[in-house]
């Protein structure tokens, strides 16, 4: 049986209104776990950090849930079916990335803050020049992640609809914008972290199915037959590079088929590895359990369910090479992020597609939701209230800013979201994880470990890092380099050469965070920064802080 023609066949029989139903139910039944959530919401404490209620096992599962995003579950799984070798870097970069959070951040973090990354830098430094640059980074980091998860959904929904045409996919987009919206106007924290959980239970179950599937099918010769699929696909002109090195004997088992440049795999790994342990969105996640113990089980149960996912991605992504085939997934409504569903189909047909799709959306909205909570406190709690205000606001002010951020988030989400259509969302998570380990990292354990810190190293450290990891991304191919880039110009126009700028733009925020400091020695006040450092090492005076 040729099983491409069998995927290609099963793909005419794709049914639309049965993926609509689905899509609905969960969407519906999601939505009621939001708004029963939401009736607790009296404080700002249960907006942004769902009144501190939740368990180590919990939060846990909310981590997995807010960090095995469209990027884990589609981007990977395409990078691995298309790229092979290549894609299974991003697994193994995401799920490294944890230890470092762990070893370095997440208990001291939790021992020193309230709701966001800013209260912890602000704690021995000045605060507004602080706060603002902070905030500022935190906005960035989440728009750049939003992208990704809007271009996984416009994909995904386009494929399961059927929708080939820009304009059916831009509509897409934008209804799954507004409906992002809408779960955290409605939600807040609490709201947000149970769809997480209930969310990561459903995709880590998925991937399970979806794995022991593969393998009865496949057995120990998945690998071979892997290579073997990939050796007789056709591939589109937009793939034209990688058809050829195939052509020419390259396999998906070895390195280098998207990353030609050693130094471009180098950097992607170091901006994975340490950008996670810098990504607001999962450092707010911190704040949600009532302590530092707390905090730390519900990392291990973290590292416990992310790995795991992770080592089925490889499953799943070779599955997908074997059963489906790179030509075919490239080709699809999707291109790349379409292998977990187009794979989903080829195994159980439309039925379990809806429903792996449904799972991959309900990803989405979940990972959208908790990044655009962290974008609203970032701007009201350290912008509007800790700048503008000065510490003045009411709880009342806040919450009307918040929101009034969500909903400019949205839209800025949804043209985003619009204009990176068809790139991979695992390569555009790893842009924000770039900006984010080169803007706020350095400053994050200098503030932690360096009691010779000071306000104008971390200003520096995190504008400059910010600044550079941006200009190199918008001169790098991501924006100049063929038909896939944002800016869909011709080959060979980018004037910075590697894909990820994390090789360059983290040493620059490290140097920058050292040399603001020490030229400016003696400004900050010690007793402050020893303070802190009894604070985030035995969290005494945290609870405090919390209810101050």
């Amino acid at each position: 049986m040729n099983v491409f023609a069998a995927a290609a066949e099963t793909a005419e029989r794709n049914n639309p209104i049965l993926n609509i139903a689905i899509f609905g139910a969960f969407v519906a039944v999601t939505l009621f776990i939001v708004i029963r959530a939401s009736r607790n919401n009296k404080t700002a404490a249960d907006f942004y950090a769902g009144g501190r209620s939740f368990s180590g096992t919990q939060n846990g599962f909310a981590i997995a849930g807010d960090y095995l995003s469209a990027a884990s579950f589609l981007g990977i799984c395409g990078a691995i079916a298309v790229y092979g070798y290549d894609g299974f870097l991003y697994s193994i970069g995401f799920l490294v990335a944890w230890l470092v959070a762990l070893l370095l951040v997440a208990e001291l973090m939790r021992n020193t803050g309230k709701f966001t990354m800013a209260d912890v830098l602000s704690f021995r430094l000045k605060q507004r020049p602080v706060r603002m640059a902070a905030a500022i980074s935190t906005l960035v980091v989440c728009f750049f992640y939003l992208l990704a998860q809007m271009a996984g959904a416009g994909g995904l929904v386009a494929l399961l609809l059927g929708v080939t045409d820009q304009i059916g996919t831009a509509a897409v987009v934008t209804v799954v914008g507004v409906l992002m919206v809408g779960y955290v106007l409605i939600g807040g924290m609490k709201g947000t972290t149970w769809v997480q959980i209930v969310k990561a239970f459903l995709l880590i179950g998925g991937a399970v199915i979806m794995t022991i599937w593969v393998l009865a099918i496949q057995g120990v010769d998945l690998f071979s037959a892997a290579v073997e699929a990939s050796q007789n696909q056709t591939y589109p002109e937009s793939a034209k590079a990688l058809g050829d090195a195939i052509a020419g004997g390259a396999s998906v088992l070895d390195p280098g088929l998207q990353y030609k440049n050693p130094l471009d795999f180098l950097s992607l790994g170091l901006a994975l590895v340490l950008g996670t342990a810098g990504l607001p969105h999962v450092l707010m996640r911190f704040y949600t359990v009532p302590t530092a113990k707390e905090a730390r089980k519900s990392v291990v149960w973290a590292i416990m369910l992310i790995g795991g996912f992770y080592l089925l991605t490889l499953v799943l992504g070779y599955g997908a090479a074997s059963l489906v085939g790179a030509g075919t997934i490239l080709t699809a409504p999707g291109g790349v992020n379409s292998a977990a569903p187009l794979l989903a189909q080829a195994l159980g047909g439309p039925v379990l597609m809806g429903i792996i799709s449904a799972v991959a959306f309900a990803t989405i909205l979940a990972v959208v939701a908790g990044l655009t909570i962290t974008a609203a406190a970032s701007f009201s709690h350290d912008i509007y209230n800790g700048v503008v205000k000065r510490g003045t606001a009411t709880e009342k002010q806040e919450r009307k800013v918040a929101n009034i951020t969500i909903l400019v988030i949205g839209a800025l989400a949804i043209i985003g979201g619009i204009a990176v259509l068809g790139q991979n969302v695992a390569f555009l998570v790893a842009l924000a994880f770039a900006i984010a380990a080169s803007a706020n990292l350095p400053t994050i354990l200098y503030s932690l470990f360096w009691r010779g810190f000071t306000t104008r190293g971390a200003v520096w450290s995190m504008y400059g890092g910010l600044i550079a990891a941006i200009v190199l991304i918008a001169l790098s191919p991501v924006f100049f380099g063929g038909p896939t880039s944002v800016l869909k110009t011709g080959e060979g126009t980018a004037i910075f050469p590697l894909s990820n700028p994390g090789i360059v733009s983290i040493p620059i925020g490290f140097l920058l965070g050292w040399l603001g400091s020490i030229t400016s020695k003696g400004s900050e006040d010690p007793r402050i920064a020893a303070e802190m450092e009894v604070r985030s090492l035995t969290g005494h005076g945290a609870e405090k802080a919390v209810h101050h």
